[in-house]
């Protein structure tokens, strides 16, 4: 039986590794924000933000973010 020396073992061990890595990709759903339509004023939670965007607009989350010239609810859905 023919020895395998250490380059050799190496070079296969990363061959096989990137072969078994090209095959395991994994896509992720990409998720889009806009302003909430129906939040109005001083976005002050984004608890609230947030339950209001799921319940009211169908949004996987919502959340205040500082938006010119004060904080708005942003809603979060799948693109």
């Amino acid at each position: 039986m023919a020895k395998l020396h250490f380059p050799t073992l190496l070079c296969l061990f990363i061959f096989l590794f990137l072969l078994v890595s090209t095959e395991m990709q994994v896509t992720q759903a990409k998720v889009c924000q806009r302003r909430s339509k129906t939040w109005s004023g001083f976005c002050g939670s984004t608890k609230n933000c947030d339950r209001q965007c799921k319940n009211w607009e169908g949004a996987l989350h919502g959340a205040c973010h500082a938006q010119f010239p004060g904080v708005a609810c942003f809603c979060y859905f799948k693109c």
